[in-house]
């Protein structure tokens, strides 16, 4: 009968030239168990209606994976609709293109690439729905390569005609995940697979804990430019097509809670992610920003891409030339005025309560006391011996700026000038300079005096260099603190205190000496 075909040998060609190299495939374990998980899928797809009739309208898909750490062993099982007699040829020869190749299998490669990344010896214990027999097919990839086998036997064993499910085992796993790589698998299958599990196609097990994606909470909030408008959802759906059968949908969101970790974007393609899982959100740099800019840390979504090819390991889309095109309609769409989302994102302040502080200040302070108790000794000592500071000159030496901003005000009754200067000379040795001068200013019918006060920033400075960007955003907080220092010395000595640069000069001195080390 053909539901009871008995298959003794299969054949692997070519097993020796192609099995000895995919343990040095460039994947990462949880793409290389997604493998697995893809085949499950597909089969309950391409079975739905027979599985149906057997288990009822509800049916569900469920896959468990598990890892024995301490015997360096995983193990898949699925109840899809196991691995046919007319497959087995198929299925277990490299390289060898499935029928369908619309789904989640297309290459022919991700059983056999993915089992061999992880292990030196596997196998597969199958029963196929409608067939009354087991099968099994071990691979030693050692004895493989060694005895130049072309063919490996397969063991038959009676089995139920409604029996449906597939068990890979991996033994001897060349990498075994321990601590947080384990953690990291766990966060990326749940992502990868969101949409499926959000369906109610399937249920993925990892090591016995349900697999479940928790979307973010979104912000609602008014317009950040009206504090007291509507208050709205900040998510936005969009779909574009940008021609050549390339299509890109999905929705784009700001996080309620910036996390630098987990925002970015999941990318899709036939429901199944592709890039952006985990903390590794796709975060094009043209529409976040650098990592520190509140975008990088806010803005969320999933996009679903059409026309679109990946790499055979399916952790990257093909992008041809076609990825810069993408990203400037995407961005077009998220600056569009009807729901300016990046703007919101970027402007938008969220009032902090003192618990959100917490972890970031404890390790800032962690990280500073460190940095003070190896470093701050010897450059204080050098401070204290020398107590003396001249005052600024009237003008600033002349060095290489990228920025001069003249700001022209009046302060007690009489005409100020400050000037703002922002430099990338390396010659300039100070984090801060100013000075502090005055000029004549002549007009038709009087002379005045104009007192002007020059702030000076150096970008390329060693405590610039460790801790700021090339951003607005991080430039910025910093040339505010540094205006307050060097107004706060002028309104100092303005009231009499003597040698008020001491405090500039000490801070210059601990900026570079001491405060800008890891």
């Amino acid at each position: 009968m053909s539901n009871a075909k008995k298959i003794d040998r299969i054949n692997i060609r070519p097993g020796v030239s192609v099995l000895s190299v995919l343990s040095h495939l460039n994947y990462r374990p949880w793409y290389a168990l997604a493998e697995f998980v893809d085949n499950a899928i597909q089969s309950f797809i391409d079975k739905h209606e027979r599985l149906t009739s057997i288990d009822g309208e509800n049916c569900t898909l469920h896959v468990n994976i598990d890892i024995d750490s301490e015997n360096a062993r995983i193990t898949i099982r699925d109840n899809a609709a196991g691995i046919a007699a007319a497959d087995f040829p198929r299925a277990f020869r490299p390289a060898q293109l499935p029928p369908n190749r619309t789904g989640l299998c297309e290459f022919g490669m991700g059983m056999k690439s993915a089992a061999c990344w992880f292990a030196p010896k596997w196998s597969v214990r199958t029963s196929a729905l409608g067939e009354s027999v087991e099968r099994t097919v071990s691979f030693d990839i050692d004895r493989i390569v060694r005895d130049s086998l072309d063919e490996l036997d397969v063991s038959n064993f009676p089995s139920d005609t409604n029996a449906h499910f597939t068990e890979i085992i991996l033994e001897d796993i060349h990498h075994v995940p321990i601590g947080r790589t384990v953690g990291k698998i766990r966060s990326h299958l749940q992502d990868i697979y969101r949409i499926f599990v959000r369906n109610g196609v399937l249920e993925l097990k990892f090591n016995s804990d349900k697999l479940v994606y928790e979307t973010p909470e979104i912000l609602t909030a008014p317009h950040y430019r009206d504090p007291n408008s509507e208050v709205i959802m900040w998510r936005k759906e969009f779909d574009f097509d940008f021609g050549e059968g390339l299509r890109a949908f999905g929705f784009a969101a700001i996080r309620k809670t910036a996390s630098t970790s987990q925002a970015g974007f999941a990318l899709f393609r036939r429901n199944r992610l592709i890039q952006g899982s985990g903390d590794e959100g796709y975060r094009p740099e043209q529409i976040f920003g650098k990592p520190n800019t509140f975008p990088y840390q806010r803005v969320f979504g999933e996009i679903h891409l059409e026309g679109f090819g990946v790499s055979h390991t399916k952790d990257g889309f093909q992008w041809d030339e076609n990825e810069q095109p993408f990203l400037e309609l995407l961005r077009d769409e998220l600056a569009n005025q009807d729901m300016p989302l990046l703007q919101q994102a970027r402007e938008y302040r969220v009032e902090r309560r003192p618990k959100d502080f917490r972890r970031g200040a404890q390790r800032a302070t962690e990280r500073t006391s460190e940095t003070l108790r190896e470093h701050l000794p010897p450059v204080m000592d050098d401070i204290r011996n020398d107590p003396n500071t001249p005052d600024p000159e009237v003008d600033l030496p002349e060095a290489e700026t990228v920025s001069h901003r003249v700001i022209d005000v009046e302060l007690h009754s009489q005409p100020w000038r400050i000037v703002l200067e922002l430099s990338t000379d390396p010659a300039v040795g100070s984090w801060l300079e100013i000075s502090d001068g005055v000029i004549q200013e002549h007009t038709a019918d009087k002379e005045t005096s104009r007192r002007v006060i020059g702030l000076r920033l150096s970008l390329v400075h060693p405590f610039m260099q460790r801790f700021c960007g090339a951003d607005c955003e991080e430039i910025e907080p910093l040339l505010r603190v540094a205006a307050a220092i060097g107004l706060a010395e002028v309104a100092a000595r303005d009231a009499g205190v003597r040698q008020a640069g001491t405090i500039r000069r000490n801070v210059n001195e601990l900026l570079r000496n001491a405060l800008n080390q890891t």
